[in-house]
């Protein structure tokens, strides 16, 4: 039994983690983040240039025909640099358009998607945290009238997944009639969130929407959860070396007991967490009887790690570290995405502890 990654999977991490590098150093991050339109079209060409506009789509529609735990592993190195761009909306479309569209719908917009042609993106939230699929309340028909909130990257997305009363899925095109969009000016700069109003707008129906929107939630549990591993992995690391360089009393902050414990403890609850989100997306793919649970304590529990290890990097980081300067900030701020997106922690521990029975 083995429970490490392979070499090939090694290997697509650690290309993913470079281009981060090189093409997204922390200058640029903070240059996004700062600025106002909140996705460089040039940066995201470059991630669909690595193969990853459909990373789990068959090579048949231009996807790459990998697994879940193969696209989380970029979800990873993605959070870790706070990597700004629409990867997770993104990837979350072409997988709804996959398991629940007709052959037609497959073979329109897959290939677009993959090819970068097309930004997609999903419209889940119905207001007030209502992200499940029994949540959803958008009457479906040939038309849609309602309004969807927090809809990653709504001013950019060419092609929109949206939930529909019962658990559908339903696709609108950018510039159909009466289908408004408007930025809701999140906190996370890095992936922007708005709203989609909609006034009688044409709209295509998933056919298979219905029994794939819960499959389409847990994909993106277990991407949160790996962005969110990513993320406080990298604030530990930067929080160490902050304080082994930062001095008071003129000795090293390191030095400090108190401060030492706190880091070590976040060490502790880090680096054991990444075993749920590999199993969660190896469940995912492989053993389905335990996929959605997985998914849901994976997404509560590391999102609750990478708030709390957002919290104590500030602190770590003493008087700069809640300052728009530091970049902590910025992380922090990813953190809160990560935490209340497709669902907060408390929600997806009630799913899970329903799911097992309890």
């Amino acid at each position: 039994m083995n429970f490490d990654l392979s070499e090939e999977q090694e290997l697509l991490q650690e290309t993913v983690r470079q281009f981060a590098a090189n093409e997204c150093p922390p200058t640029r991050v903070r240059a996004i983040f700062d600025g106002d339109a909140g996705h460089e079209p040039e940066l995201w060409k470059g991630l669909v240039e690595l193969g990853l506009g459909a990373i789990a789509v068959p090579d048949e529609f231009g996807g790459a025909g990998l697994e879940l735990l193969d696209q989380a592993l970029v979800a990873e190195a993605l959070g870790g640099a706070a990597l700004p761009g629409p990867f997770l909306a993104h990837s979350l479309a072409g997988l709804a358009i996959l398991w629940a569209g007709s052959d037609l719908q497959k073979k329109t917009w897959l290939p677009r998607l993959a090819a970068g042609e097309r930004l997609g993106t999903v419209a889940f939230d119905d207001g007030g945290e209502r992200w499940q699929p029994s949540d959803w309340s958008l009457p479906a028909g040939p038309t849609l009238s309602g309004v969807k909130s927090a809809v990653p990257f709504a001013e950019h997305a060419d092609l929109f997944v949206v939930g529909t009363a019962g658990g559908g899925l339903a696709l609108v095109e950018r510039g159909a009639r009466g289908a408004v969009t408007r930025d809701l000016h999140g906190v996370d700069r890095t992936r922007r969130l708005g709203e989609l109003a909609l006034e009688n707008t044409p709209c295509e129906s998933l056919p298979n929407g219905v029994a794939a929107s819960a499959r389409v939630r847990d994909a993106g549990l277990v991407l949160l959860a790996a962005d969110a591993f990513g993320g406080a992995q990298h604030l530990l690391e930067a929080s160490v070396e902050y304080a082994k360089t930062r001095q008071q009393f003129g000795v090293t902050i390191g030095s400090f007991q108190g401060l030492k414990h706190q880091l070590a403890n976040l060490a502790v609850e880090i680096e054991p967490a990444r075993g749920l989100y590999w199993y969660a997306a190896h469940a995912f793919d492989h053993v389905p009887e335990e996929s959605e649970r997985s998914a849901a304590l994976a997404k509560a529990h590391l999102t609750q790690v990478y708030m709390q290890t957002a919290r104590d990097a500030v602190e770590a980081h003493g008087g700069i570290g809640f300052t728009w300067e530091c970049d902590v900030q910025i992380y922090f701020k990813r953190a809160m995405f990560d935490r209340a997106f497709l669902g907060t922690p408390a929600v997806h521990r009630e799913r899970a502890a329903a799911l097992a029975g309890w």
